[in-house]
């Protein structure tokens, strides 16, 4: 991009005006949808389809989308972070088929940790109730979703709550968690990519999340298909200390491929 937000093309020269606009429409019709098509955005803009793949190669390059067969998805934008109330709203159907899936790899664990979260706090939900279970977390909602579940014993983690997403971090949460041996780690994060592996903007939050994976005998990553491929400040972890990730069929089967070389088994739901 240009000094004022400008596209520059193949050739640097800046794309102004009508590309410039088309090309922020399809961001943003991305971004409202979880995906676009090369045939409606060619209708949708009245332009041809050979032009609108031009957009998205050009979108891609700046890191804005991935392209996929006939469409592309947007990358995440990991440099700040969106509150628990907008995640409720965002999402949520792709989130709740992840949850539910990432809740079937419990295995024979019984002790848990949950991240913050809004697609944490759908796994918590659909955690079992029908048997002993200990889940240590440092959101407050996660807590609220299991403190009167029936077997389930909750640990809330002392710390600073951070109002944006109600949970706590600093030395009184990593000092907590540092004596704990848990049996499995649910992790969430703001963007992950083969290159950065796991990355969230507060260095606090992610010490957090670094703190419960070194705690944790195995981990599990759960996330929309729009965080893969996006990158920010803090990074946290690596792909290949995962064991498992568990995202949404929007993820192309070869880019989960490409995750799956470095070491975790990639579930697309």
């Amino acid at each position: 991009m240009g000094p004022n937000g400008q596209f520059r093309g193949e050739e640097g020269a800046e794309m102004t005006g009508t590309a410039e606009e088309r090309r922020r429409e399809i961001v943003r019709a991305a971004r409202a949808t979880g995906a676009v098509d090369v045939t409606a955005l060619a209708a949708q803009l009245g332009v041809a389809k050979e032009t609108v793949r031009r957009d998205l190669r050009a979108l891609e390059d700046h890191g804005l989308i991935r392209r996929t067969h006939g469409g592309a998805y947007p990358v995440e934008s990991a440099g700040f972070e969106t509150t628990l109330a907008f995640r409720a709203t965002s999402q949520v159907p792709e989130k709740r088929r992840i949850a539910a899936a990432a809740a079937e790899l419990l295995g024979d664990a019984e002790t848990v940790f949950v991240d913050e979260g809004f697609t944490p706090q759908l796994i918590a939900e659909a955690l079992p109730r029908d048997r002993p279970l200990t889940v240590v977390t440092a959101s407050l909602p996660v807590a609220g979703a299991l403190a009167s579940a029936d077997h389930v014993q909750v640990l809330l983690l002392g710390g600073r709550v951070r109002a944006g997403t109600l949970a706590t971090v600093d030395h009184w949460t990593t000092t907590m968690l540092s004596g704990f041996v848990l049996d499995l780690a649910y992790v969430g994060a703001n963007g992950i990519s083969r290159e950065h592996g796991l990355t969230t903007p507060d260095p606090a939050v992610g010490e957090v999340k670094a703190q419960a994976m070194r705690a944790a005998r195995r981990t599990v990553f759960a996330g929309v298909h729009t965080k893969f491929g996006a990158a920010s400040f803090c990074r946290f972890a690596d792909v290949g200390a995962l064991e498992a990730i568990v995202t949404s069929t929007q993820l192309p089967v070869a880019e989960a491929h490409r995750y799956a070389l470095l070491g975790p088994q990639v579930i697309r739901v």
